[in-house]
């Protein structure tokens, strides 16, 4: 079974009719659009940014039925392939991500992705890691819910372990629990920090099965070993009594950083955080101050 860029939907809905039906134990095939669902592309510019649709980003390809699962099940669904687009973009969107209040101004940054290795116009070449951004099952509450924020149903988790060879489990919301996929990336970092991977269209296969009985209280990951960075880092810190505080603090540092040592743009050097450099609880038992760190592969500075 195979389901199309077609059968897309733009919010979480229990009354959407299903794409299509299958059984537990069953694959199938979808292709996604990328988060801009076509609005961007190759020959877009910064200021075609300021002109999105934003009920129209992050489309879901779905729903797809799973007959049998109910509310208190697990639904079960093994990633086993990604295969992304040579073309991708990411961007700095006014107003949006970790950063919003220093950077103001739209920017895209344009990716190709050959040979697994992705592609920037500003020089470091990164591996190429296709993940799912966007993975759920419909909201138990009636009427349509925005794609984003994510819930415990799942959704826009943008887990960037989330690739082929990982296993995520969901509590079922409702009856045949109607899962849909979207928003691929090539690669992303922990936390996002600039709002965007690089987002790209995909074709994506799936394995479902349903756990009786089994609902997580939140999704639950099993990964694959290709998700594990090794290597030297560069690290930032955020050290306070705020969380997101710390968090901004640590980005902050590290854009700072990769601009004295490369000398691109800050805000390239924010979408490259957003690539690249995984965001880390590291301390949160030393009340009131906790420690948020930022981890950048030194390989990519050149």
């Amino acid at each position: 079974m195979r389901l199309t860029t077609e059968q897309v939907h733009f919010a979480w809905d229990s009354s959407l009719a299903p794409a299509t039906v299958v059984a537990p134990g069953d694959r199938v095939e979808l292709d996604t659009l990328d988060a801009s669902a076509g609005q961007l592309t190759p020959a877009s510019v910064g200021a075609d940014i300021t002109s999105l649709a934003f009920d129209r980003v992050n489309p879901v390809t779905g729903p797809i039925a799973v007959t049998g699962a109910r509310p208190g099940d697990a639904l079960v669904v093994r990633v086993l392939a990604i295969d992304v687009e040579e073309w991708g973009w990411a961007a700095v969107i006014p107003g949006f991500g970790l950063l919003a209040d220093d950077f103001t101004e739209p920017e895209i940054v344009h990716a190709t992705t050959t040979g697994g290795v992705v592609q920037l116009p500003f020089g470091p070449r990164l591996a190429s890691v296709p993940m799912i951004g966007t993975l759920g099952v419909a909201l138990p509450d009636p009427g349509a819910h925005p794609l984003l924020p994510p819930s415990r149903f799942g959704g826009n988790l943008d887990i960037r372990h989330l690739t082929a060879g990982s296993t995520i489990r969901l509590p079922v919301g409702v009856p045949d629990a109607l899962l849909s996929i979207g928003d691929a990336h090539a690669t992303m970092a922990d936390g996002e920090v600039c709002g965007t991977g690089v987002e790209t269209r995909a074709h994506v296969v799936v394995e479902v099965d349903v756990d009786a009985g089994a609902a997580p209280p939140a999704p639950i990951l099993e990964t694959s070993p290709v998700t594990q960075r090794t290597g030297a880092a560069l690290v930032t810190t955020g050290v306070g009594p705020d969380l997101m505080t710390g968090a901004r603090d640590a980005a902050r540092a590290m854009v700072d950083e990769v601009v004295r040592r490369t000398g691109i743009s800050p805000a390239h050097a924010y979408v490259l955080c957003s690539l690249t450099a995984d965001l880390v609880i590291s301390e949160i038992v030393d009340v009131p101050n906790y420690v948020v760190s930022l981890h950048l592969p030194i390989s990519v500075l050149g």
